[in-house]
């Protein structure tokens, strides 16, 4: 445990950064919302700090009620000229009519997609020198990039399913030479998505050639990289929750039925057509085998503070496919995470707490690191 477990937790003030210029807006600011009654519940002062789709951000008044006023009209526009710079201990707004500074301790950014983990807060939070919750900025930015981390899982020695990484470029310049290759190598049905993001934004499945094409030009409407991958027949969808920094463990798995043909993202936000199969129903020989291809995967990547794992299990074989890894997942009531550490025994406000107590123990060791001569 860390020096600062011992800190009065009503004397710690965590600022929940959420919304962003991703394509998961809307779902940050669900996660946001039951993530800082969580924090309150476990005794934090909490300092909501919202971020437009522009990149404007909100400290005054209530931020995830505006923007979730946005999100309902998304033609509106901000409500505040507020902009943030980094700065030691504290997100310096601009001076507005001598309103205070909002203050932090530790950031919990509740951020999802690009711009929010993929490593490019982290390294601002960095530079500010303020302890936040989840990866650092080489894990954010390695669990992002899918091709970049099955390289990384590979080396590692995990089972991944067949794939080929295309590039915006290449594909407006010779798409039929790409889809035969794609079609000789790795055979119908395919999964398509973009390289760099989550939430199934983007996600299609391809039976045909003209299902592939259709399926890449979406893809490559929100990345300018491009993951094929061979389909696995009959899959069940197994996803295990990581907790921890030097020592991590992992939650009981959980399996998703998937209301639609697979698991997108009117399915996981949208509609409740899913089933949540909380714990998985597995043999204690694939549970233990599964939890530690999970732990496996979070430190391939150098992850700390948290992670959720999901997995393609091959009942013919028995043998678990890694799908990715997700770096800061949903935090909804219903999202995946939360729900398999209530499973395993952390109800939800206690997970925030470990959250952020991970934070603070990671911060205090960085700064033991030497940053001049």
């Amino acid at each position: 445990m860390s020096r600062s477990g011992s800190r009065d937790r009503r004397n710690i003030r965590v600022g929940v950064v959420f919304g962003g210029r991703s394509s998961e807006h809307e779902v940050s600011l669900a996660s946001a919302r039951n993530v800082m009654d969580a924090l309150r519940q476990a005794g934090y002062t909490v300092v909501p700090i919202g971020i437009t789709r522009e990149g404007r951000w909100l400290t005054g008044g209530d931020p995830l009620a505006l923007l979730s006023e946005q999100a309902a009209s998304p033609n509106g526009h901000s409500h505040s000229d507020s902009s943030l710079v980094p700065g030691r201990w504290a997100l310096l707004p601009r001076e507005r009519q001598g309103e205070p500074l909002p203050t932090v301790d530790v950031i919990f950014p509740v951020l999802h997609g690009p711009y929010g983990e993929d490593g490019t807060i982290q390294g601002l939070l960095e530079m500010a020198n303020l302890p936040y919750v989840g990866c650092g900025v080489l894990a954010s930015a390695v669990a992002m990039d899918k091709d970049v981390a099955k390289r990384l899982f590979a080396a590692a020695g995990l089972c991944q399913t067949p794939s080929r990484v295309l590039h915006r470029r290449a594909w407006r310049a010779r798409s039929d030479a790409l889809v035969a290759e794609v079609e000789a190598s790795l055979g119908y049905p395919l999964f398509v998505k973009p390289a760099n993001l989550g939430s199934s934004v983007g996600v299609s499945k391809a039976r045909d050639r003209a299902e592939l094409e259709a399926a890449i030009e979406l893809a490559c409407a929100y990345d300018a990289k491009v993951l094929v991958e061979a389909a696995v027949p009959n899959a069940r969808e197994i996803e295990v929750s990581v907790l921890g920094n030097h020592e991590p463990m992992a939650s009981v798995p959980g399996e998703i039925i998937p209301g639609h043909e697979f698991y997108d993202y009117e399915a996981k936000y949208l509609d409740d057509s899913s089933q949540l199969l909380i714990p998985a129903p597995l043999t204690p020989e694939q549970v233990a085998h599964v939890q530690e291809l999970a732990l496996r995967a979070f430190r391939a990547v150098e992850a700390s503070g948290l992670a959720r794992v999901d997995f393609l299990l091959d009942d013919a074989s028995g043998t678990f496919y890694l799908n990715e890894i997700n770096t800061m997942p949903g935090f909804t009531r219903i999202s995946m995470y939360p729900k398999l550490w209530e499973a395993s025994g952390i109800p939800y406000p206690e997970l925030v707490d470990r959250l952020v107590q991970l934070a603070l123990e990671r911060y205090e060791e960085r700064q033991q690191n030497r940053t001049a001569r």
